[in-house]
């Protein structure tokens, strides 16, 4: 009984197996390999599917897999799931943002949040009384990073760093440290809001760059990748008793 879960992102092509919450298998590619599905989904009998893509595979994707498993969810900003979305432009939502949110409220339990959520961009998104509010769209340390040296004519290519509390003392240690301890500030100011307003606001660190922050910042939960799989695992079971799918 168990689910097939692909998230292929802006980088990346994430895929899991779970069975009800629990992550029986995971990887991570480029790109979709269906002959890697196809083995990962006879070895743990898969019967359903949720596909989610931020580049617009998902189609693509879907018509390989509907080839062995008879269940498949295209994911779109649109599909039915189990939280309410309190959005005004739904149809330009990531699916990146509501599997998150829902795997918050769902999975976590968790009814009040500011989710920092830090791949290829950075977004801050709130979660009020267990519905998504909405939230704001950053530049991620990667992209922070690449826009320093592309869009200036002498700046070097620098990578993520350990956050200091100094300030860089070669051109280098300085584009380096006004990236992180940029980003450090913003999701500071951000909480520093958020916990204005409500003080019982659950604070959410999730994506890929979220390890290099999180110990920086007291009080907060550390949601590993498992989070954006358990959340769509949950609209695909949602989507399945609705006879969705």
């Amino acid at each position: 009984m168990a689910n097939l879960i692909v998230d292929e992102g802006n980088t990346l092509c994430k895929i899991a197996v779970l069975d009800k919450s629990e992550v029986l298998c995971e990887a991570v590619a480029p790109e979709f390999d269906m002959a890697q599905v196809a083995e990962l989904v006879e070895r743990y009998a898969v019967e359903k599917a949720i596909v989610a893509s931020t580049r617009g595979g998902a189609e693509r994707i879907c018509g390989q897999l509907r080839s062995k498993i008879a269940r498949v969810l295209h994911f779109t900003s649109l599909t039915e799931v189990p939280i309410i979305i309190d959005y005004t432009s739904r149809q330009t939502l990531g699916t990146d943002r509501i599997a998150v949110a829902v795997g918050v409220v769902c999975n976590m339990g968790i009814k009040d949040a500011l989710v920092v959520d830090m791949g290829s961009a950075i977004t801050f998104d709130i979660i009020e009384n267990g519905a998504f509010k909405g939230g704001n769209i950053s530049l991620g340390v990667a992209m922070r990073f690449k826009a320093l040296h592309e869009f200036t004519a002498a700046l070097p290519l620098c990578q993520s760093a350990e956050v200091g509390e100094n300030f860089g003392s070669t051109t280098k240690e300085a584009i380096e440290q006004g990236v992180m301890q940029g980003v450090l500030y913003e999701i500071e100011g951000y909480i520093g809001r958020v916990l204005q307003k409500n003080e019982k606001n659950n604070i959410i660190f999730c994506g890929g760059d979220a390890e290099s922050f999180v110990n920086r910042i007291k009080n907060t939960i550390f949601a590993p990748r498992k989070l954006m799989f358990t959340g769509l695992n949950e609209i695909l079971e949602y989507n399945v008793s609705k006879n969705n799918i």
